[in-house]
């Protein structure tokens, strides 16, 4: 066996101009990696995730702006995984249910005349005695108990 005559070599060695975080595979981008962008060749399928534990050579990590520019081939799909930590955007289903409830909290309630219903004095559920004065949408003016 050989010994060089400079010494052992030391393969760990610190090094001030490797960065260990995990940069934009773009070229000429340096921000920081947030994600991973796989291919599923056989699927034409690009997958775009969370950054992965560790790089991978098949794989390529992508900055916020470059992940959420993506693109994909004709004819490919683009599949986004959320990792959970991120908010999450509301989809138009959330939204449909949100102008629902406030559609339904602005309804004026149904009266009916007769024992236990909302009569025109406003005599409720609740027992009180104040007549409605006036109303604008969902807020109702109520007359003083005093006057």
């Amino acid at each position: 066996m050989r010994r060089s005559r400079r010494g052992p070599l030391k393969s760990a060695v610190p090094s001030n101009i490797v960065s260990p975080v995990r940069r934009c595979s773009r070229t000429a981008c340096g921000r920081s990696a947030v994600a991973t962008l796989t291919y599923v060749y056989a699927d034409s399928t690009a997958v775009l995730g969370p950054l992965a534990t560790y790089a991978e050579p098949h794989c390529y990590d992508l900055c916020a702006e470059h992940s959420e520019r993506l693109t994909a081939p004709r004819g490919w799909e683009v599949v986004r995984l959320t990792d959970g930590s991120a908010p999450a955007r509301p989809s138009g289903d959330d939204l449909e249910a949100l102008a629902n409830a406030v559609r339904e909290a602005a309804r004026p309630p149904e009266r009916t005349s007769g024992p236990g219903g909302n009569g025109p004095r406003g005599n409720g559920p609740r027992g009180t005695d104040q007549a409605e004065v006036g109303r604008r949408g969902h807020l109702r003016v109520l007359r003083s108990p005093d006057s």
